[in-house]
């Protein structure tokens, strides 16, 4: 038995790094969800670290539960994305072990998969934005790609008066017959305007229909799902395995899209997507950024029986996401005819830059010289009385 030794964090606003580190020498790198993650590194070292250090580093699944049942007080979004840091670098140790990408790991194959190209932007018009997705498309040779409509949370208010319709007719007559079109609306709207632009969408030839109306409302979204032919997804905001259960068994959506940082880790993600798949519905993650969850998302994603038909492939560089930049010592993303690739070298086969770890605040926990009150000092707070 391998048991973990040491538990490093690398934050910052956006990315928090997990580091493991087992008593026979083996590393490995995870990531916790990104946004808040200088709070997620808080949680992290509070709350996982006390019951992973000292355990057995191979027996992921078991890890997992037995933290989730030790923290069952305080459930919720925090603690999935701090034990998803904790899951990601144990997946990465294990394939380094093994000498084995993770794909292989959980019953997959290496080789190049199957991308859409991801719009986040709403602040473009509609022209620049088929102009911008039609060049990618002949550029990278993407055959899908996923544009905004709505404002995100929006109740009914667009990003501007009638974006919505215009981008809708713009895109799909720029596009149509050449990629696969999806939408994702981020909870815009009520029910009624929901099945109101799912009509429309359905007219202009878009198959793809994300987060239509308020996504914790599955009553809402099951009603919009039975109204329509086109595929209503969601559940990339979702941790909790009882919602999961629970949308799945009352198919409020067509294609659940599980986050591998938000719900936990590989680990949930798979028992998430198995009971799809006892359903038959498929999966398809999501990955809205270039930081860890798309590489765990390619490897997880060419492993699913019931993988979707594509994955989530962010399209935006540094100036959107200025904080992705650098992270890694190589780039995994490279596209090839609309695919990525994933590579036999171990674990996710990647390496954070020494730069962007030199720059992140650094806490460690070693098994050697951790004790229970150290989270205190290390974060510099006042320890309860």
């Amino acid at each position: 038995m391998s048991r973990i030794v040491k538990l490093e964090t690398f934050s910052n606003e956006f990315v928090c790094f997990v580091r493991v580190t087992s008593d026979d020498g083996y590393t490995g790198w995870g990531q916790t969800a990104p946004y808040n993650a200088d709070i997620t590194a808080q949680v992290f070292h509070r709350q996982i670290v006390p019951w992973a250090l000292g355990q057995d580093c191979q027996d992921i699944p078991h890890l997992v539960d037995l933290i989730h049942r030790r923290e069952q007080k305080f459930p919720g979004s925090y603690r999935a994305r701090a034990i998803g840091g904790l899951d990601t670098a144990l997946w990465d140790m294990q394939g380094k072990r093994t000498n084995k990408p993770v794909v292989e790991l959980i019953g997959g194959t290496t080789g190049r998969l199957r991308t859409y190209a991801s719009s986040m932007k709403r602040n473009i018009t509609p022209s620049d934005e088929a102009e911008r997705l039609k060049r990618l498309c002949g550029e990278k040779g993407f055959d899908a790609i996923k544009f905004r409509i709505g404002a995100e949370c929006g109740n009914d208010v667009d990003e501007w008066p009638g974006r919505t319709e215009d981008i809708i007719k713009t895109v799909s007559n720029s596009l149509i017959g050449q990629a696969d079109l999806l939408v994702d609306a981020n909870s815009a709207f009520s029910v009624s305007r929901a099945i109101e632009i799912g009509q429309m969408l359905q007219d202009y030839g878009i198959t793809h229909y994300e987060e239509p109306v308020a996504y914790w409302d599955l009553e809402a979204t099951q009603r919009v799902t039975q109204a329509l032919e086109i595929d209503i997804t969601g559940g990339e905001q979702d941790w909790d395995m009882a919602t999961w259960k629970r949308m799945i068994d009352m198919r409020a959506v067509d294609v659940i899209q599980p986050d591998i940082m938000y719900v936990g880790g590989i680990c949930r993600t798979l028992d998430v997507a198995n009971i799809a798949a006892r359903s038959g519905l498929p999966c398809t993650l999501h990955a809205a950024n270039l930081s860890l969850v798309t590489v765990c998302s390619m490897h997880v994603m060419k492993a699913l029986p019931n993988a979707g038909k594509y994955l989530e492939l962010s399209i935006e560089g540094d100036d959107y996401y200025p904080w992705q930049h650098g992270l890694f010592t190589t780039n995994p993303f490279k596209v090839y005819d609309g695919k990525v690739e994933i590579t036999d070298a171990p674990g996710w086969g990647i390496e954070v830059h020494p730069d962007w770890l030199s720059r992140a605040k650094y806490v460690v926990a070693d098994v050697k010289d951790w004790q229970p009150n150290a989270y205190y000092a290390l974060y510099d707070i006042e320890k309860p009385r």
